[in-house]
């Protein structure tokens, strides 16, 4: 249960700064205790843990602008933020985690501010039908955040310029509806301003606990710690991971986890990478060829995504022929040996070896 709340507004625009310490006060966060982290980032692109860079981004007109690619630990896809955009992190213990009360935040301080907004599924919150804020979540022994992106004045061309989403994406959703889909808050309350977001965000994390926000001092922090975590977070291994540019992908959406084909019941060779949907639960199969290895085998890992290799047959004839010829040499090679096995079990056994072999 949370009895104490606490809020800190950072001043730093370096996004791998700002996700080490977005990740100490996590880490650190007390027991009963939600913190709330406003922060901002010049002129970045962040990706999600276990995405492609390459595949996510355009890099090099990135860096040719002065811009800077980041990865953070949190799942999702990939986003831009400039001087107008707000990032929010809940850090909290995650027995007290309860993303519908951390949501309830952001809503009652748009409607604070005149602002119409709703929470929609799980990762995003709406205004007019219009997306302003996208979510993505972390959990590590036993702590948790929450974190999103609030779009106040967001350059739309920048979004659009630096970005690359997936085909399979535009063909379900449509580039025009890609690009209607998000919108700015300033688009709807002209003067709105970061301050005034970020006064009203932590009264209403203060209306929605019912408790007094404490203020953290940067002063508080380890600064030595915090310095190791933006090593790491500053390193290319960790932005870029061992992955390579990729000369060729391609993705299909299906209805069902189980694989079909007409022509064989196993998924063809090579690696592949399976993924579900957290909007509407389909999964999605991804493979890349050579020279690009699959994106789940070279950022770091993630218990949503399992890379499956088919193994060399062991024999050329079909699986259930060989299964089958197995059952029943087993069974042949029982009665001889044991006179007291019946016919009847005998004939179960293989019946049920046969029916399981069907399903199969």
């Amino acid at each position: 249960m949370i009895k104490k709340i606490a809020y800190f507004i950072g001043a730093c625009t370096d996004p791998h700064r700002n996700l080490a310490l977005e990740e100490y006060l996590t880490d650190t966060v007390g027991e009963d205790t939600c913190s709330l982290y406003l922060w901002q980032n010049r002129h970045t692109v962040v990706i999600g843990r276990n995405q492609n860079a390459w595949a996510e981004c355009r890099t090099a007109e990135l860096e040719r602008d002065g811009g800077t690619l980041a990865r953070r630990l949190s799942g999702g896809g990939a986003v831009y933020h400039d001087m107008g955009n707000l990032n929010f992190t809940f850090s909290l213990r995650t027995q007290d985690y309860d993303l519908r009360r951390q949501q309830s935040v952001i809503v009652e301080a748009c409607r604070s501010l005149g602002i119409p907004a709703e929470i929609s599924g799980r990762n995003d919150i709406l205004t007019n039908g219009c997306k302003f804020s996208g979510n993505s979540f972390y959990s590590h022994n036993g702590c948790s955040f929450h974190n999103g992106t609030l779009l106040l004045s967001v350059d739309m061309a920048n979004l659009g310029k630096y970005l690359t989403p997936s085909k399979v994406k535009l063909e379900s959703k449509g580039v025009a509806s890609v690009r209607s889909r998000v919108i700015n808050l300033t688009e709807l309350k002209p003067d709105l301003t970061i301050d005034a977001m970020a006064t009203a965000m932590v009264k209403a994390f203060e209306s929605v606990y019912g408790l007094e926000a404490a203020a953290l001092c940067e002063q508080d922090f380890d600064a030595d710690e915090i310095e190791r975590r933006y090593d790491r977070f500053h390193s290319e291994d960790w932005v870029y991971g061992r992955s390579v540019p990729c000369s060729f992908s391609c993705a299909k959406r299906f209805s069902s986890w189980r694989w079909k084909t007409p022509s064989a019941r196993r998924p063809p060779s090579g690696p592949m990478r399976w993924t579900r949907s957290l909007r509407d639960r389909s999964p999605t199969r991804c493979a890349a060829a050579a020279p690009a290895s699959a994106a789940a085998l070279t950022a770091p890992t993630s218990p949503r995504i399992i890379t499956v290799t088919r193994p060399a047959p062991i024999c050329s004839l079909p699986m259930s022929v060989t299964l089958a010829a197995f059952t029943i040499a087993s069974a042949a090679s029982i009665a001889p040996t044991r006179p007291w096995v019946s016919t009847i079990p005998s004939a179960m056994f293989i019946f049920m070896c046969f029916f399981l072999l069907i399903l199969f």
